[in-house]
């Protein structure tokens, strides 16, 4: 997959669905995390188009059960990549994107401030297809090339900057793979 971003921050060939689920960055934050989460609505379903309405603030709340505690949730991520491989962008790298809540990394916290958040339609529990991974690594490989200060080792799952909070992209996440991946030339 070829990977390209722009000015702006939005990521081609990526679908645009605008969050109103942002804000700008801190003065002076610079891009040096990515942070890996999984989603899925309802839990274990794909497809549904259900975190695309969480992301945009149109997810009704009373169509599912499991939804009740999503009611006044603000939440979005800057990619999502679905089971399929295909990229939705909700909101551009430049701006902050509200997906790690009460963060810290390397004793900085807040890691919406100056983090990227990808999230991968999944479970814990469920192996993530080829395409998925094919899609993460050629992203991530467009992020080190546009912002020095993210590498590799600044690539970590929502479990490590929320420890006993969160515990995505789970132990079904390949972690070796990802990196390995990672290292393919684009």
């Amino acid at each position: 997959m070829d990977v390209q971003l722009t000015e702006g921050g939005w990521v081609l060939p990526a679908r645009r669905c605008l969050s109103p689920f942002f804000n700008s960055r801190p003065t002076g934050a610079e891009i040096s995390l990515l942070v890996i989460h999984n989603i899925s609505l309802p839990p274990g379903q794909f497809g549904t188009g259900d975190v695309r309405r969480l992301f945009t603030g149109t997810l009704d709340c009373d169509a599912c059960p499991e939804y009740a505690d999503l009611r006044g949730l603000h939440v979005s991520a800057h990619l999502l990549i679905d089971r399929e491989g295909a990229l939705t962008q909700f909101v551009p790298f430049s701006l902050r994107a509200w997906h790690a809540g009460k963060s810290c990394f390397e004793g900085r916290p807040n890691c919406n401030d100056f983090s990227v958040g990808i999230e991968l339609e999944g479970t814990d529990t469920l192996a993530y297809t080829d395409a998925q991974y094919q899609a993460l690594s050629a992203v991530a490989r467009a992020l080190l090339r546009r912002y020095p200060r993210l590498s590799p080792e600044r690539m970590v799952g929502h479990s490590d900057i929320a420890p006993g909070r969160k515990t995505d992209p789970g132990p079904a996440f390949d972690w070796q793979r990802f990196r390995a991946e990672l290292r393919e030339t684009a």
